[in-house]
């Protein structure tokens, strides 16, 4: 099933045979004492929401007179955001035929380099990528690794269907299932570093002795809206400074969901351990914690369409602001601290800043409709998808003034964007929920 484009450049060649040298000594270092190693790193777009912290940001410049590159199909409609490998490789999971489920692509010229099977529940998840461009997928039942190349590293079984995963401060990954089940495994090996930590505690064999294991993708669907029966919706982030991770979990019999921060401790004995939970939120969630740049905050947007800001250190909400209804996608928070809301139904691209107390407007353009989620790079630059007539189109933005500085239709293109993606080289790519993949220089 590869297609692989045999006039790769020599240039290119050499450059992922570096990246691939440093991946295998920074994965190869995470046994030391040598401090934190985020093997997403942060020169690209490696996971679901960029990196550890799900700041949906990049310290890269972006490019401000952007062109399209090149569009492809991908045959299948797709539902999350791609990721970026060290390499090029754009990374998609696709929803339709379960043979090509998981879908790799040449980042220069979106030709495939593989297409892989998931199970039906597999694709609801973004696969990150590491330093060395291995990557990192969840499955119905299962967490697996796969190389560059398609081939399978490792898979091991996990209970419910993973969120997309993340990595901790020593290089191990952390898997967490919408049933509340976490699994701290090797990124080489896939096996199991630490205990397994149930946050929704599963009945044993003597209280409950007839008592069958739920099917992988039981309650996945709650997961959509963030009712009760999905424990947790979204992925986890990581502080990787304070090896704390955040997510928001519905407990057995609450009428609502808390955000719960975890501690996590490497060495020689790794574990999760609670360090606390916060009052029940207002409303349920659907998108992923974000950290603030200094790890001070954690930011939530619930499905009513609000953003509110936490403290990491009890849990306690600092402030709130309401964006518009529906507009339940994650932040972007830029290492300015710029955070740009996700859109909702009708809603209009703004900005706006952690003033400690309260959340302070930047900007705010009622003119331009987003359909998809934004992203932000270096040298406040910013990315979204708007309405354009019947189409759509990739507006590039000052992140500190609002203002338009480039426009670029997407040929074809029609509903929305799951989120913009920003790579490595300061490649933009757009997928849209139908099933197309447009990329820009």
């Amino acid at each position: 099933m590869h297609d692989e484009n045999p006039r790769t450049s020599v240039r290119t060649r050499r450059a992922g045979a570096a990246l691939l040298a440093v991946g295998a000594l920074t994965l190869g270092a995470c046994g030391s004492d040598s401090g934190p190693i985020d093997i997403l790193g942060d020169e690209g777009w490696r996971g679901g929401l960029a990196d550890a912290r799900n700041s949906a940001s990049v310290v890269t410049e972006g490019s401000r007179s952007l062109a399209l590159d090149w569009t492809r199909p991908l045959g299948a409609p797709t539902s999350t955001r791609p990721s970026i490998a060290p390499n090029g490789q754009i990374t998609v999971t696709m929803t339709g035929d379960a043979g090509c489920a998981l879908g790799s692509f040449q980042g220069e010229t979106g030709r495939k380099r593989f297409c892989n099977s998931l199970g039906p529940s597999g694709v609801s998840s973004t696969a990150v990528a590491d330093s060395a461009s291995n990557l990192y997928a969840g499955d119905d039942g299962s967490m697996s690794s796969i190389n560059q190349n398609g081939q399978l590293r490792w898979r091991t079984p996990v209970y419910g269907v993973p969120r997309t995963p993340q990595f901790l401060p020593d290089g191990n990954v952390l898997v967490v299932t919408q049933f509340g089940q976490i699994n701290v495994l090797s990124n080489q090996t896939g096996t199991a570093v630490a205990p397994v930590l149930d946050l929704i505690p599963n009945p044993t064999p003597l209280d409950a002795p007839n008592t069958t294991l739920r099917p992988a993708n039981d309650g996945l669907m709650a997961c959509l809206g963030g009712g009760p029966d999905c424990a947790v919706a979204a992925a986890p982030a990581v502080d990787l400074a304070s090896s704390t991770v955040y997510l928001v979990l519905w407990r057995a019999g609450a009428i609502a969901p808390q955000l719960v921060a975890l501690s996590y401790t490497g060495g020689d004995s790794p574990g999760l351990t609670e360090a606390w939970s916060s009052p029940l939120l207002p409303s349920a969630v659907t998108s992923s914690p974000v950290v603030s740049p200094d790890g001070g905050r954690v930011y939530l947007t619930d499905v009513e369409g609000t953003v509110r800001a936490y403290s990491t250190e009890d849990g306690s909400e600092i402030w709130s602001y309401f964006v518009g209804d529906r507009a339940a996608g994650s932040v972007s928070v830029a290492a300015d601290g710029t955070i740009v809301p996700a859109g909702g139904a009708g809603s209009h691209l703004r900005a706006i800043r952690d003033a400690g107390d309260r959340p302070e407007m930047l900007w705010e353009r009622p003119d331009l409709v987003t359909q998809g989620s934004s992203a932000q790079a270096g040298g406040t630059t910013g990315y979204t998808v708007v309405g354009d007539g019947d189409g759509l189109a990739l507006v590039t933005f000052d992140t500190a003034t609002g203002e338009t500085v480039d426009t670029d239709p997407l040929p074809g293109a029609e509903g929305y964007s799951p989120g913009v993606v920003v790579g490595s080289d300061g490649e933009v790519v757009v997928p849209t929920a139908l099933g197309s993949l447009y990329s820009f220089r």
